[in-house]
């Protein structure tokens, strides 16, 4: 568990090596992080699935100090967008993400997620979650397999792994107002487009 936490300049005698550490504020700090990742516990298509089955005994995901899957927002670091995103279900998704503390991530799980899938061109399917939330990463796949998921959730850890406090944004000194949440209608509207939309409005107007 202390993979990581030495730093490689520094010789430590092998007698004491499990009794003694020299490492920085940033190791130590990112070091406790990356071994305590909360889930979010939902799943949304058939990726839900095999993020069922990671968290099984064959595959165990708990060796990464993720097992620990919490039903509340509040709770919870990572949000796995595990299947197909509809439309009718993005505002319930970007909600939920702002309700979660920082620091928190995003991986987007299967081809549906990261882009569609095959209902891309669908009326009611989001052509990828990255367009309402910012993804650290990508996991491929139609479903993808348990040990791909794997794969996703350590390149969290890697992230995780070179992260600096002085740098975070969740302590930064400007305030986080979240995002959005987008407005369902007709089709999806997301507030940040009003100005673009009321501009192409009133452009609208003074050609007729």
């Amino acid at each position: 568990m202390t993979e990581g936490l030495n730093l490689p300049e520094y010789y430590i005698p092998p007698e004491i090596e499990g009794t003694v550490a020299i490492t920085t504020l940033d190791r130590i700090y990112n070091w406790g992080r990356r071994y305590s990742v909360w889930p979010m516990f939902f799943g949304l298509a058939c990726c839900a699935i095999e993020m069922i089955a990671t968290a099984g005994a064959r595959f165990d995901m708990a060796r990464f100090g993720m097992e620990i899957m919490r039903p509340s927002p509040r709770q919870c670091d990572l949000m796995i967008i595990s299947g197909t995103v509809t439309k009718k279900l993005v505002p319930q998704i970007v909600r939920l993400y702002n309700q979660m503390p920082e620091p928190k991530y995003v991986l987007s799980m299967g081809a549906c997620a990261s882009g569609g899938g095959p209902f891309k061109r669908g009326y009611n399917v989001v052509a990828g979650i990255d367009k309402f939330l910012p993804v650290d990463v990508y996991v491929p796949g139609c479903p993808p397999t348990p040990q791909a998921l794997l794969f996703g959730l350590m390149k969290i850890q890697e992230k995780i792994d070179q992260e600096s406090i002085s740098k975070v944004r969740w302590y930064s000194d400007e305030p986080d107002e979240g995002i959005p949440v987008p407005i369902l209608g007709p089709d999806l509207i997301d507030p940040r487009d009003f100005p673009a939309l009321l501009k192409k409005e009133q452009e609208k107007e003074k050609q007729a």
